[in-house]
């Protein structure tokens, strides 16, 4: 199994680098994708180097797409036309994507969320098109997750490493990092 975290300027260090520890910490292979360029820079301005640049990554080998948060860090994954592509490539069949804080926004505006349930930052329910919003800090549906925030970021990683590696294997870890 591999997953993508796709890291945008101004994304949420937060959001997406917990994601990848906890991931990393249950031997799952992930790849941090840069959408605009080898290194990105969040929104407090802390540069990270990533794994590969989107045009890198060959799509057929990933089995999670995870956005995080952050502005402009969501409206510049919204840019990306390989990634909106992608996006909805996966939705279509029917695999798994994830989203946490102003990220479900960007699912929400495609169209990809219609018919399920959701959570994200209070202020962008209303960008969350077709879905039921629920205000739950990690919400599951179907080969969804979503994220309420980053006080919520370590629980989505840990859902997302329960899904792939299951139960025990999160609660492991989850009790490792003392949370």
């Amino acid at each position: 199994m591999k997953i993508a975290v796709y890291f945008a300027t101004g994304y949420e260090e937060v959001e997406a680098l917990s994601v990848v520890d906890i991931l990393r910490r249950g031997n799952v292979e992930v790849i941090m994708v840069g959408v605009d360029g080898k290194t990105v820079v969040s929104a407090r301005q802390v540069s990270i180097n990533m794994d590969v640049t989107i045009d890198e990554v060959n799509h057929d080998e990933i089995d999670m797409m995870v956005l995080p948060g952050g502005l402009p860090g969501v409206d510049n994954l919204m840019k990306n036309e390989t990634l909106v592509q992608q996006l909805k490539n996966f939705k279509a069949q029917d695999k798994w994507l994830a989203a946490i804080c102003a990220g479900p926004s960007v699912l929400g505006k495609l169209g990809l969320l219609e018919g399920e349930k959701a959570t994200c930052y209070p202020g962008f329910e209303d960008k969350l098109l077709g879905c039921e919003y629920t205000g739950e800090r990690v919400e599951l549906s179907h080969h969804i997750i979503t994220g309420i925030g980053a006080g919520a970021a370590l629980d989505f990683g840990y859902k997302i490493l329960e899904v792939f590696q299951g139960k025990e294997l999160a609660e492991k870890i989850r009790k490792a990092m003392i949370a």
